[in-house]
């Protein structure tokens, strides 16, 4: 197995550049014999001739014509996983915030691939709700968050629909009064009982709780129904098919506030796993309004 070395294809590609040995030697810091040395090992280790020194300078054979385009990708290659891996300027941390309802299933895939493509840099996750992070955000605590709102903010990534949730195979959708669930900072909850107000449905309260996961198990305990975003319901949960019987509770926009394209490579590179990540999700969750988008 030959195996081909990374300096001496750079030596070779600076001779090809700057037309000869002496330029070549200058421009890597290395002595004229070094880089003569170089290209002489690599054309006996391949049994080629790379170079042309027939005439009163250097030229590439046909050979090493092709050889350069293969050098010249085998040196960024080279180059680029240095950069990535050890160049101080994609070490540190940064902070991102994000609403406890839409962590799955998109935001592990996204750190996920993050960490893959700058692994010398940490991210700090905060999960919260809407009306924490942007305060905190405006304060300059966050990086970058994503909200979940009523209206676009900041830059849209996605909107869902609001989709009603129950138990699997539950009934209390069905019963009135109405018992409902939802914390007491949830955002869709003012939005859930001005529907049901509206459609004139009576409904109390099932539970009191500042907990995501207290209402999850309330809902699942057939207790009570709750709001969520289309997608982000947890596998013990669905969606109620009421055809008709509960009233439509609109739509949410899931919005990024924090990538600037001067917040810098690491955060823009964030940036856009989530724009695809989101875009993905909204695509798999309701086609009609991502076709309305591209539309």
């Amino acid at each position: 197995m030959r195996n081909l070395d990374i300096t001496t294809l750079r030596s070779f590609v600076a001779v090809a550049d700057l037309g000869g040995v002496t330029k070549a030697a200058g421009f890597l810091h290395l002595t004229q014999s070094a880089v003569s040395m170089q290209l002489k090992r690599l054309e006996e280790m391949m049994g080629i001739d790379f170079l042309d020194r027939s005439g009163r300078g250097i030229a590439l054979t046909p050979a090493g014509e092709q050889l350069l385009g293969y050098a010249r990708r085998m040196v960024a290659l080279n180059d680029e996983i240095v950069r990535r891996l050890a160049d101080e300027e994609f070490e540190g941390e940064i902070t991102i915030g994000v609403p406890h309802d839409i962590i799955y299933p998109a935001i592990p895939a996204v750190l996920k691939q993050l960490r893959s493509t700058y692994p010398r840099i940490k991210v700090n996750m905060v999960a919260s709700n809407t009306n924490e992070l942007l305060p905190k955000y405006q304060k300059g605590e966050f990086d970058l968050i994503l909200t979940t709102e009523p209206t676009r903010g900041g830059e849209q990534l996605c909107e869902l629909p609001l989709v009603w949730i129950g138990a699997p195979g539950g009934a209390t959708w069905r019963r009135r009064p109405l018992r409902v669930a939802g914390g007491r900072f949830c955002s869709f909850r003012p939005r859930m009982l001005n529907a049901l107000q509206e459609a004139g449905i009576e409904w109390e309260s099932a539970v009191d709780t500042e907990s995501d996961r207290t209402v999850e198990v309330t809902v699942s305990a057939d207790m009570a129904v709750c709001v969520m975003i289309s997608g982000t319901e947890p596998p013990h949960l669905e969606v109620v098919d009421h055809g008709g019987a509960l009233p439509d509770v609109g739509t949410q926009f899931i919005n990024i506030y924090g990538a600037e394209p001067s917040k810098g490579e690491v955060i823009n590179a964030l940036a856009d796993l989530l724009r695809q990540g989101f875009g993905a999700f909204q695509a798999r969750n309701d086609p009609a309004i991502a076709q309305r988008r591209i539309g």
